[in-house]
C-alpha cells in the first residue's frame, strides 16, 4: 500500500529496537527519510546495521531526559536533513514494579521523567517543525495499562495514561494546521522490555521462559484471546498508517493493539 509518505522525515525516538526499530523499517519501505535515536550509541549504530545502508537513514544517540541533548539533536537533523515532518515517540521503560508501599517516590519520578516528561521535552523541541508546512503527524506509543492499570505497575500506568491524554489534548490544538496527534497502545509485544520480564518471571517461578508467558497470559493477561505475545511488526503496521496520508482523518485516537487484552470497550 502507498502511504503517501514518499520524501517525509520521521523521527523515531527508541528506535534502537523493538517497536521503534520495527516502525523504522516499515517507513524506510515506504519511502520517507527516517532518523534513528536511541539513548546509547553503539545500540543506535547496531540498529543502522540491521536495516541496512540506506541514504535516507540517520541516526543520532540521544538521551529524552536531557533537555541539552535535545536541543543537540534537533541542530544536527536541521544540519543533515532538514525540518522532520513525523515524530514517533517509542522511547520508554517499565520502570520499578512492585506494590505502591513498596515503590519510593524516587521509583516514580525516573519512570514519569522517562515515560512521560520524555515525550513532552521531545515534542516541545521539535513542534515548530511540525507545525510548519500544512502537514504533520505524531504518533506517541502508551499502552493498554493506560486505561486498564495494574497493581504493580502504577508508576507505569499512570505515566502512559498521561501519554493518551497529553496526546488527545494535542490533538484538538494543532488539527486545523494539519498536524494530527494519535496514541498506539500495545499490550505484551516481543520487545526486549517484556524479554527481561520474562526472564525474571522464569527465574521467580523457576520454570522456562515458555512457561513464564503462559503462566503470564493466564494469570495476568486472560483477556488476551489470541494467547500469545505480539510482534513489533504488528504494532508497527498500524504506526506507520498513523503516519501516512491514508490516516488524513485520524486525529485524537488512541488505538489499541492489543489482542483484547483490554477488557471494556
Amino acid at each position: 500500500m502507498d502511504l503517501g509518505i514518499t520524501g517525509k522525515a520521521a523521527l523515531i525516538t527508541g528506535s534502537s529496537s523493538g517497536i521503534g526499530l520495527a516502525t523504522a523499517k516499515v517507513l524506510l519501505e515506504e519511502g520517507a527519510t527516517v532518523i534513528l535515536t536511541g539513548k546509547e550509541d553503539d545500540e543506535v549504530k547496531e540498529a543502522v546495521n540491521e536495516l541496512g545502508e540506506n541514504e535516507r537513514l540517520f541516526a543520532y544517540a540521544a538521551d529524552i531526559t536531557d533537555e541539552e541533548e535535545i536541543k543537540q539533536l534537533r541542530d544536527k537533523i536541521a544540519k543533515d536533513v532538514g525540518k522532520i515532518d513525523i515524530l514517533v515517540h517509542s522511547a520508554g521503560i517499565t520502570g520499578n514494579q512492585g506494590l505502591f508501599h513498596e515503590l519510593s517516590v524516587e521509583d516514580w519520578q525516573h519512570t514519569l521523567d522517562v515515560n512521560l516528561i520524555g515525550p513532552v521535552r521531545v515534542t516541545k523541541e521539535f513542534l515548530p517543525d511540525l507545525r510548519d508546512g500544512g502537514w504533520g503527524r505524531i504518533v506517541f506509543i502508551s499502552s493498554e495499562n493506560g486505561v486498564q492499570p495494574y497493581d504493580d505497575e502504577l508508576p507505569y500506568d499512570s505515566a502512559k495514561a498521561g501519554i493518551i491524554a497529553f496526546s488527545k489534548g494535542l490533538s484538538r490544538t494543532y488539527a486545523r494546521e494539519g498536524l494530527l496527534v494519535n496514541t498506539v497502545s500495545p499490550a505484551f509485544i516481543e520487545t526486549p522490555m517484556t524479554d527481561t520480564m520474562m526472564e525474571n518471571r522464569a527465574k521467580e517461578l523457576n520454570v522456562s521462559i515458555e512457561e513464564a508467558v503462559e503462566s503470564f497470559l493466564d494469570v495476568k493477561r486472560p483477556f488476551m484471546e489470541l494467547k500469545r505475545r505480539g510482534r513489533v511488526e504488528e504494532v508497527a503496521s498500524v504506526i506507520a498508517f498513523l503516519c501516512s496520508d491514508k490516516a488524513s482523518f485520524v486525529n485524537g485516537s488512541n488505538y489499541r493493539v492489543d489482542s483484547g487484552s483490554v477488557a471494556t470497550i
